[in-house]
């Protein structure tokens, strides 16, 4: 935790040094667990702390963070009032929202992604019980260090200076090297013949929800085939998604019931807590939904969806990858990619975190990698047998 004693001012870019973190909540149990979480990542500094938005911005402007963690209701000025100033500091910086699951909370959070911030995480209901909070650490940590790498290749590519006026004098062993080697040419998986698509599935994570809307904003009048998304997201979250796929794509878009058959015009969205499958055959395929052991740390997971299509659909599956930390889908995704279903992943430029796209990207079994603008246009070509 950042304290006047152990730190100096320092303007230096090395790209070595932890991912900087400014921790903005009205409650000092939760900043105290945050912290405590964080600074025990050698890879993570918190340099700020503040106890509502009005804080956040003078804090800002003397400690530069990369990742903000910007609780939703606080006094004096709450997080989405505080968000759109904090951005208009720095355009670059990557903003967590922080949330009790509540449907309102939902509800914001959602709103918050479309204004400019780049994540969510639902607070655990409890820090003593211990699966729900290492569930919760870990993916705290994973989207801390995903979106300060995300932060600093912004930077690079734009060919900003990384600022960082404050380092930890008293941890010097805290490094990582956040930018990888340069990757080899991607190789893109060649279709001989594009199966015809008897069903659309969509996988997403980190940055999902702002590609899903932008995504479903465009396909309108594109295609009338069944569309099953799985997002990774908690309960409440992603039936209030749902609702705001419903309003944009102009069709019934709702959270999937176990049981129930699968229809042209509708979108079915995996419940959060619940892993979404189908069953049965083509022609009258239904949902089934199970609590099976999460898989890739995800409750839904991409991979259970994406297994069971292969098996109802063989290669009439239509496959999209989206912005997303972690690797869940590549498996399914390279089942699909065997039977010859056309694998679609979204590009690296326009992907918040660019890992479950970049896993199969990089496993050579996409039939194209595209910008998110471009993917709609992609789908339709493929329903009508036209190239990509």
């Amino acid at each position: 935790m950042v304290q006047a004693d152990n730190v100096k001012i320092s303007h230096g870019t090395s790209v070595s040094d932890p991912y900087r973190v400014m921790i903005v909540d009205d409650s000092a149990v939760i900043r105290g667990f945050l912290a405590r979480w964080l600074e025990a990542e050698t890879d993570i500094e918190i340099v700020a702390i503040a106890n509502n938005g009005l804080m956040a911005l003078r804090e800002f402007e003397k400690f530069r963070p990369e990742v903000i963690i910007l609780d939703i209701e606080m006094p004096e000025m709450d997080g989405m009032t505080a968000l759109p100033k904090l951005i208009a500091l720095d355009p670059d910086v990557q903003i967590i929202m922080a949330s009790t699951l509540t449907r309102r909370n939902a509800d914001v959070s959602l709103k918050a992604l479309s204004i400019g911030a780049a994540d969510y995480i639902a607070k655990p209901e409890s820090t003593r019980v211990s699966d729900e909070k290492e569930v919760f650490q870990r993916g705290l940590t994973e989207k801390v260090r995903a979106l300060g790498a995300r932060r600093r290749s912004r930077s690079r590519l734009s060919g900003k200076a990384i600022i960082r006026p404050v380092v930890t004098a008293l941890n010097a062993d805290r490094k990582v090297d956040v930018f990888p080697p340069k990757k080899a040419a991607l190789v893109l998986r060649p279709l001989t013949r594009i199966p015809t698509p008897k069903v659309i599935a969509i996988g997403a994570s980190t940055g999902g929800p702002q590609a899903l809307f932008k995504l479903f904003a465009d396909l309108k009048g594109k295609t009338t085939l069944p569309i099953l998304v799985t997002q990774h997201m908690p309960a409440t979250f992603t039936a209030i998604l749902a609702e705001h796929l419903n309003k944009i794509y102009g069709k019934e878009c709702a959270e999937a019931k176990d049981g129930e058959k699968l229809c042209d015009n509708r979108v079915y969205v995996a419940p959060g807590n619940w892993h979404m499958t189908v069953a049965g055959s083509a022609g009258s395929a239904v949902i089934k939904l199970n609590q099976e052991e999460p898989e890739n740390y995800c409750r839904p997971s991409v991979d259970p969806m994406l297994r069971s299509l292969k098996t109802v659909y063989g290669a009439h599956v239509l496959t999209v990858i989206l912005t997303g930390m972690g690797h869940d889908g590549l498996e399914g995704c390279r089942g699909l990619a065997e039977s010859g279903a056309v694998v679609i992943g979204q590009d690296e430029e326009t992907s918040v975190v660019w890992g479950m796209p970049g896993a199969i990207a990089n496993a050579g079994i996409c039939s194209a990698i595209l910008p998110l603008h471009n993917i709609p246009n992609a789908i339709e070509n493929t329903i009508k047998g036209r190239p990509l």
